[in-house]
Formats: structure tokens, sequence, C-alpha cells
């Protein structure tokens, strides 16, 4: 019976090894995605950048627009001013010729703030732009290196899983059946008994009838609390039988 739990300890021995690495492997998915993340804050925060620059080159697109179209119009009035008949006619329009005239400085003296507003946001979204560029280079040598650990550990789980292989062929079937349900509830499944008879996979006591057989027959039971295979200390511990 010793061999047999000897056996089983190896199998678990291995399986706890690899829960490790998967356990340890299961921060870089989550520090990717965390990089990623941070990438893609930079990256809005460039186009929040380049859409205010956008929006400043379509106002002074706009205010161009709208004073070659005032000039244009007083250019037109202008021409007319000769031709009106009379003083009230032409006051009127000479009136409305001096608005536009207000109105065309006014919008020159917005579209020269909205210029300087253009050269100060150009530079804003270079900045930006650089800003983001070397985040990049740092977070896609950051983002390599956790893939290349990943897959290391990967390669590490699949070396050790040929050694799960041939420690599973050497476990009793029955023994192998009970210990894989356990394994898929709550590792280690198999615990030793400790004197004055307490699991050491929940620390309740047994009774100790229970403990007793482990005991004397050095074998496994399951138990009754935490319903993992458990056998008494000195099974492995112990000298070996004759």
């Amino acid at each position: 019976m010793r061999e047999k739990l000897k056996a089983l300890a190896e199998l678990q021995k291995v399986d706890m090894e690899i829960g490790a690495l998967r356990k340890s492997a299961e921060v870089y998915p989550k520090q990717i995605a965390e990089l990623e993340k941070e990438l893609a804050a930079s990256r809005e925060a460039v186009e929040a950048e380049r859409a205010r620059l956008l929006e400043l080159e379509r106002q002074k697109a706009a205010l161009e627009q709208n004073i070659a179209d005032e000039k244009e119009k007083v250019k037109k009035w202008e021409s007319r001013l000769s031709e009106q008949r009379s003083t009230r006619e032409y006051a009127a329009l000479a009136r409305e010729i001096d608005i536009a005239k207000k109105a065309t400085a006014a919008q020159a003296e917005e579209l020269s703030e909205v210029a300087r507003q253009l050269a100060v946001q150009r530079e804003a979204l270079k900045a930006k732009e650089q800003e983001h560029s070397a985040r990049g280079d740092q977070v896609g040598g950051k983002v390599a290196e956790l893939k290349k650990k990943a897959a290391e550990t990967e390669a590490e789980i699949r070396g050790i899983g040929e050694r799960r292989t041939k420690a599973a062929s050497a476990v009793d079937p029955a023994l192998a059946r009970r210990y894989e349900t356990v394994r898929k509830k709550r590792m280690p499944a198999l615990v030793p008994v400790l004197p004055p008879g307490t699991c050491q996979g929940c620390n309740m006591n047994l009774r100790p009838q229970l403990y007793n057989t482990l005991r004397s027959t050095l074998g496994t039971d399951v138990c009754p609390s935490c319903h993992r295979i458990i056998y008494a200390s000195e099974a492995l511990e112990g000298p070996a039988a004759k």
C-alpha cells in the first residue's frame, strides 16, 4: 500500500507544480490587458487633440469664408453707392457698408485668435503624438516580454505534463479515479493526518476509530469533513515495511 501511496503523492507533487505555474501565468494576460488599456487611453488622448485641431481648422475656414463673403458684399454695395438717387438711400447703404466692415474687422480679430490657437494646438498635438509613440514603444516592449514569459511558462507546463503522464501511469487506477474526482474540486487532494488525528486539509479532528484504522493499515480513506483522500503521516514518513 505504501508504494501506491507514494505513487499518488508523486503525482500530486507534479500537479501542484503545474498548478503553481498556471497560477503564476495568470498574471500575464492581466498585465498585458492593463498595458493595452493604458496605450488605448494614450491613443484616445491623441485623437482628442486631433479633433480639437480639426475643429479649429473648421472655424478658421468658416471665418475666412465669411470674411471673403462680407468683403465681396461690401465691394458690391460700394459700387452701388453712386447709383443711389436720394440722400436717404445713400445714407442707408453707407450705414450697411459700415456695419459690414465692422463685422469683417471683428471676424478678422477672431480669425487672428483662432490662428494663434491653431499654432498652439498643432504643438500640443505634436507633443501628444510623440508621447504616444514613446509610450507605444515602451508598452510594445513590455507586452512582448510578458508574452515571452507566458510562452516559456506554457512550454514548462508542457514539459512537466510529460512527467505527469509518467507519474499517473504508476498510480493505482482506483486510487487515481478517486484522486481525479477530488482534484477537480480542491487541491491538495491527498493530505496526511497528524496526531492526534487532525486532517491537514481542513484541520478537523477525525474519529479516533478512523484515525487508528489509518495508522494500523497505512492505507487511505476519505475525510468526512473535506472529502480529501487522507492517510496516516507515518504511512509515508515511517520506515519501509519489511
